[in-house]
């Protein structure tokens, strides 16, 4: 199995990198993808020292599948051109995954969907996937009216250069800003660009990916999304109107019962969930369960997970793994 790994050189094709090691896929051969300015250099996998390609002999090279998390505009230039060659392309950007005749992947939820014709994949947002892992087996169970949303995000959403902005701040360093305003000892309600209705991007994220990977648009979601100088995970503070009444006992339950999810709910012993001990780990936690008695029908929650893992490079992977394993890929 042929597997390209498309950006290899940014932080999330570094995990991606690390989670294909860690979760062992049968792969033959690995194809390392960046930018021109990479191609020659070497990464190394399993041990072994790998010379990075260029975008358009990676494509030559046909393989089975392609990790992208390259950007949107590389995406949408690239992707089709993998896919006209036999490639099913998974893609972390957002240039798919409105898309109608595009599927949006999580696969502990949906990955049923996929078939042999699916040749890009989206993959979602990373503050909605461990959004809705929380709340799709909830929304199975009672029915989701509306959710209120509020995002605590990771500077590692942004990427390298949020990175290198805080650490110059904690050595009172001058260097580029990857944001308006100083990160450190800070909080920006400000995750990506604004649009005209005074929402960001990814506030509407949230909104659409959600109604879309639940396939209920009549689910009413309003988000804030708030960057804080965390490195670990993003955590969202969500408040839960269902159509039908639940008791926390049950929801506790469900979650638990739930691959991939973490209950972490013990205020006695102060046992919740953390950005800093969700850090590196592929399972998103929740916590903080508690009925919001002001509305009917209503439940409050703490969802935490890594941004870069489940949030991104670990949802990619899973997707090849459920392409593999029901043979909707070729060798």
């Amino acid at each position: 199995m042929k597997i390209a790994v498309v950006g290899v050189t940014g932080m999330v094709g570094q995990v991606m990198l690390k989670v294909l090691e860690e979760r062992n896929l049968e792969i033959t051969e690995l194809i390392p993808v960046a930018s021109e300015k990479s191609v020659g250099t070497e990464i190394v996998f399993k041990g072994k020292p790998y010379k990075v390609v260029s975008m358009q002999d990676a494509i030559d090279m046909k393989p089975a599948i392609a990790l992208f998390s390259a950007g949107g505009g590389v995406s949408l230039e690239n992707a089709p051109k993998f896919a006209a060659v036999g490639t099913t392309v998974i893609d972390n950007s957002s240039a798919w995954r409105m898309e109608a005749d595009k599927k949006l992947v999580v696969p502990e939820i949906n990955a049923d969907q996929l078939t042999t014709n699916d040749k890009i994949i989206a993959n979602p947002n990373c503050s909605t996937i461990q959004l809705v892992m929380a709340l799709a087996p909830l929304h199975k169970k009672y029915g989701i009216k509306r959710l209120v949303i509020s995002t605590y995000q990771s500077i590692t959403g942004t990427g390298v250069k949020a990175v290198e902005q805080l650490e110059n701040e904690y050595t009172n360093t001058k260097g580029a800003m990857a944001y308006p305003y100083q990160i450190h000892r800070n909080a920006l309600p400000h995750c990506d660009v604004f649009e005209e209705n005074g929402y960001t991007k990814e506030e509407l994220k949230l909104v659409r990916e959600t109604q879309k990977i639940l396939d209920d648009k009549t689910i009413a979601v309003t988000a804030t999304a708030v960057r804080i100088p965390v490195v670990g995970g993003h955590s969202e503070s969500v408040n839960v109107e269902f159509h039908n009444d639940f008791t926390e006992s049950e929801v506790r339950a469900i979650l638990a019962d739930t691959d991939g999810v973490t209950v972490q709910d013990n205020t006695d012993v102060n046992l919740y969930p953390m950005p800093l001990m969700a850090h590196g780990k592929d399972d998103v936690f929740v916590g903080r369960i508690r009925r919001d008695h002001s509305a009917p029908n209503a439940l409050n929650m703490w969802i935490v997970a890594d941004n870069l893992r489940k949030g991104a490079a670990t949802n990619a992977v899973q997707i090849a793994e459920y392409l593999i394993k029901n043979e909707l890929v070729s060798a």
